[in-house]
């Protein structure tokens, strides 16, 4: 109404006294000017990078490490960030989470081979980089068992300190189940079963049953990796969180986002640095992923 009452009072304001293209042209170059700054503009799509995206990338599947046996678990470690993104950087330091990430991950990766029980790949071996789905994509195409993604918090306060798991969150999970099940191309598979035969209800159904099972194993695990990190490094007091982190919605794998620390904190930054404070991460994970798949031996 008011914008409507505004154009009615320019154009009375405006309103030549005789007829001539000239005015004509004007009057409408006016009304399209006023029209544009009030049209409301669409929102902008946001994306989680802006960098171009070099062709080739994450083409092909990573190498597995330990024992040639497909019975053992495998345990897919993402590396957060790499190449162009460097992550969250130390302001004093200048460390770079892209590296300390690297590092966490490759030193996961020689524990969890020493101990013979699983197999391990990970998601970039250098600085390479990876979109989003790619790392979650790779886990999914490998059949992974669990998926670890390690990461380094940081914050404007240079106090925050401390490690934080993330799993996904229900409403995040009951989002991304409505995407699955809306999907024109239904050929995707969950633990083996083809969606592509099933009418959208049954779909629909599948997904959710899927992914609320997948949803209390990541929980699970992420209560373990806490009770195993408690000693080894120190955690925030609320160390167990809830995101819709994008990596963490793989339908049908176990995921985890493990925040190991603040980088943007000096303590933070030097411990994830240095090869004890990483060994002592990796080991931390170790445990936790031991009893996990103990547990699983158990049940079945």
């Amino acid at each position: 109404m008011m914008i409507s009452a505004f154009l009615a009072l320019l154009m009375t304001a405006a309103q030549p006294t005789a007829t001539s293209s000239a005015v004509d042209a004007w009057m409408r170059t006016v009304f399209g000017k006023v029209a544009q700054a009030f049209r409301s503009e669409p929102p902008r799509r946001r994306y989680e990078v802006t960098a171009p995206i070099g062709k080739g990338v994450a083409r092909g599947l990573p190498k597995i490490y330990g024992r040639a046996d497909g019975r053992l678990p495998l345990v897919v470690i993402d590396a957060g960030h790499g190449g162009h993104d460097p992550g969250a950087i130390n302001p004093l330091s200048g460390e770079r989470e892209k590296d300390v990430t690297l590092a966490i991950a490759r030193g996961i990766r020689d524990e969890l081979v020493d101990t013979g029980r699983v197999r391990v790949a990970l998601t970039r071996e250098g600085d390479s980089f990876l979109v989003l789905q790619d790392r979650y994509g790779i886990a999914r195409k490998m059949k992974a068992d669990l998926f670890l993604s390690i990461h380094a918090d940081a914050a404007g306060n240079p106090d925050a300190r401390g490690g934080t798991v993330y799993t996904l969150s229900e409403v995040a999970s009951d989002r991304e189940a409505q995407r699955l099940a809306a999907r024109e191309n239904r050929a995707d598979v969950l633990n083996g079963v083809n969606l592509g035969r099933q009418d959208q209800e049954v779909s629909s159904i599948l997904i959710d049953l899927t992914q609320r099972e997948t949803m209390n194993i990541s929980a699970s695990f992420a209560k373990l990796l806490i009770r195993e990190a408690k000693p080894n490094m120190l955690l925030r007091e609320k160390s167990h969180k809830f995101a819709s982190f994008i990596v963490l919605k793989a339908p049908d794998t176990p995921s985890v986002l493990f925040e190991t620390g603040y980088i943007s904190n000096a303590d933070d930054a030097a411990f994830l640095s240095s090869r004890d404070g990483q060994l002592k991460v990796a080991r931390a994970v170790t445990s936790a992923v031991q009893a996990h798949f103990a547990r699983r031996l158990a049940r079945d």
